[in-house]
């Protein structure tokens, strides 16, 4: 791949040539040259306006495989995860069978070689996802799984995450928390408060959020261990990690695109695809979300990509399945929610790649060209025939959006949107 980028202006902390415009000259994946003025026999691509920075990566991204290719395989994914302007993803363990052991890592890993996107598959913190006993994380930290999770199913049972905050620790891993107290959530849908109230539906309280937060960062102040809470969504878990931060306890989170930019009005029409978990929040929940991305306490923005078949979205609202395709509509999210083009490539790019320990991409000569290009003001269709995934489960399906990746590059390998 031989590729001249001309005229981009360069967002990365890192690089020397942060905030300034220039041509980037790319050889077999290769930067191997910068400034101004180039010229080569490459293919020439005209960036005037536009942005270059790492690319983005994921850290809360559902793939069917294994054993759910029907919803997204693997090919899928990555090819929705370049559009997006995504070179990594850290893939969720909510598959069937889970990645509950080195098997299902190493499977995942071997099966992604080649590709324009890295995958990093997460392992289970218990066994079978059954909320029981430690499933064998030091085995998949070896053959290569960065961080442990249950997915979306919370770990209720403290001991076992006491457990598991104190076990990683011996070599170097992370724990990931979906904060929600499952009893106290029940089996509810949507968020608990007006809108709950006006639908007749059953709400979840922010207090099942809230009191896992409590909880797993009292366990984590306990072990010394460092958490990371993935998609919180209210004011009051904003504060308390604001607050745990202050007094030195060693904790990050991130937030779902969606709740940045939706609130649980949007649920008025009983709408299936605005069926998410954690469920859409209020206004002041929304504020506090944003406020907390831009002041620093939250680290990082994901997709939650949880891809569905048909026959689990359009359906009635209480038996639909939870979620949202978000691979491809996640930076034109972020832009709609007011986010600086620093703060984007802050959360999307290079605090995620922090959190897991994985070297961040530089935009400097010599470097492998891991990177995405993308325009904030250029608006673009998102209809069914430009969505790459294999699911269909966007309520964005059929807006225009604003906020477009142009070139996503990496491996030596390369997505044009155009």
């Amino acid at each position: 791949m031989n590729l001249l980028i001309k005229s981009a202006t360069v967002i990365d902390p890192a690089s020397t040539l942060n905030g300034k415009v220039t041509d980037i000259l790319i050889k077999d994946g290769i930067i191997t040259k910068m400034g101004t003025s180039i010229t080569d026999e490459a293919e020439i691509f005209e960036a005037k306006g536009s942005y270059i920075a790492p690319g983005f990566f994921d850290l809360n991204c559902n793939i069917g495989e294994l054993g759910l290719e029907t919803k997204e395989d693997l090919k899928t994914g990555t090819s929705a995860a370049a559009a997006g302007g995504f070179t990594g993803l850290a893939l969720m363990p909510n598959t069937h069978p889970p990645v509950h052991s080195k098997a299902e890592v190493e499977y995942l890993l071997n099966r992604a070689k080649g590709n324009l996107v890295d995958i990093y598959p997460l392992g289970t913190i218990s066994s079978k996802r059954e909320g029981k006993d430690m499933a064998e994380m030091y085995d998949m930290y070896n053959s290569g799984a960065k961080a442990f999770t249950d997915g979306n199913r919370p770990v209720q049972d403290s001991g076992l995450m006491e457990r598991a905050l104190l076990y990683v620790q011996g070599f170097g891993a992370k724990v990931i928390s979906y904060p929600e107290d499952a009893f106290i959530a029940g089996k509810a849908k949507v968020n608990e408060g007006v809108v709950s109230t006006m639908l007749g539906m059953k709400g979840i309280p922010s207090l099942a959020e809230e009191l896992m937060i409590a909880r797993d960062l009292y366990l984590a102040e306990e072990t010394g261990a460092s958490i990371h809470f993935t998609t919180v969504s209210t004011a009051r878990s904003v504060a308390l990690i604001k607050e745990a931060r202050s007094k030195g306890i060693k904790v990050t989170c991130d937030v779902a695109v969606y709740n940045l930019v939706l609130t649980d009005e949007a649920l008025m029409g009983f709408d299936s695809l605005y069926k998410v978990k954690p469920p859409l929040r209020t206004r002041a929940d929304v504020d506090a979300l944003i406020a907390g991305v831009n002041d620093g306490t939250i680290d990082a923005i994901v997709s939650q990509h949880t891809p569905h078949e048909i026959e689990f979205k359009d359906v009635e609202f209480e038996v639909a399945e939870f979620g949202i395709t978000g691979l491809q509509t996640a930076f034109s999210l972020a832009v709609k929610a007011g986010l600086d083009v620093e703060i984007i490539v802050e959360k999307l790019a290079i605090s995620p790649r922090k959190i897991l320990n994985i070297a961040v991409p530089l935009i400097a000569e010599g470097q492998p060209a891991n990177l995405v290009l993308f325009d904030m003001q250029k608006e673009w269709d998102y209809t069914r025939e430009a969505n790459l995934s294999k699911s269909y489960n966007s309520p964005f399906i059929g807006q225009n959006l604003k906020g477009k990746v142009l070139l996503t590059c990496n491996n030596n390998q390369l997505f044009n949107s155009k």
